[in-house]
């Protein structure tokens, strides 16, 4: 069943929706012939992949941002969307076998529907199984160094985290490997007192850059130290 999306839903519906599953965007309207014929062959098709795949129809007369976004010159026009980025799409009607086709492509592989279980488990087995499929995958490294963070293998930790690059995320998961500190008003004496050593002391240093990476971005007093660093090193 197609879902009826307008600009205001279309952030919800479609873009964060497809981080999750592939959208199949199919733009329409009453007027156009083609349309007609072309929309119960996709929902037929989506619907065939029993929720692998979701379907959102967009009228374009009552929406004209979404159309103007994908910069549509002629309908029906379908986009398939994944991790909130168009991926696929074809102009015009087609036929059911071409957008099976269509479809189909969309859909994970074994692989993919292997690791999004393995990772679902969230076991030390499971995250070490994940990463023999894809070594670089950040969800298996960041999941498997928090386990060995909570039994203290720290720099078994930071190896699997080394293995790819920084992240927002990963910087906070290193950040605690090294550390061993929870965000606590307790900090505001340690971080004071490194402040002292910043300049000429890299193991200083990086405890500071640690301890304001797990205070975070809307602790109140981390921008305030992050002056603080800027003006002593330079």
């Amino acid at each position: 069943m197609a879902l009826d999306v307008t600009d205001a839903t279309f952030q919800s519906e479609v873009i964060d929706r497809s981080f999750s599953v592939p959208v199949v965007v199919d733009l329409w309207a009453p007027w156009c012939g083609p349309c007609k014929t072309l929309g119960p062959i996709i929902e037929k098709v989506v619907d065939a992949t029993a929720g692998k795949v979701v379907l959102v129809k967009i009228d374009t007369d009552q929406n004209p941002a979404v159309s103007q976004a994908f910069k549509v010159q002629s309908i029906p026009a379908v986009f398939a969307l994944k991790n909130g980025e168009v991926v696929d799409g074809f102009i015009g009607a087609q036929p059911e076998h071409m957008v099976k086709v269509f479809v189909d492509s969309l859909l994970p592989s074994e692989g993919e529907l292997t690791l999004a279980t393995l990772l679902a488990e969230g076991t030390e087995g499971s995250f070490r199984a994940a990463l023999e499929l894809e070594a670089g995958n950040e969800d298996a490294i960041v999941g498997l160094a928090e386990l060995l963070i909570a039994r203290g293998e720290t720099d078994e930790a930071l190896r699997f985290l080394g293995r790819i690059a920084e992240t927002d995320r990963t910087r906070r998961v290193a950040a605690k490997a090294r550390t061993g500190l929870v965000p606590d008003d307790d900090n505001d004496a340690t971080l004071t007192a490194l402040l002292e050593r910043v300049k000429d002391d890299e193991d200083a240093r990086q405890q500071f850059v640690d301890i304001l990476e797990l205070m975070g971005p809307y602790d109140p007093r981390t921008a305030g130290y992050r002056k603080q660093l800027t003006a002593r090193l330079f």
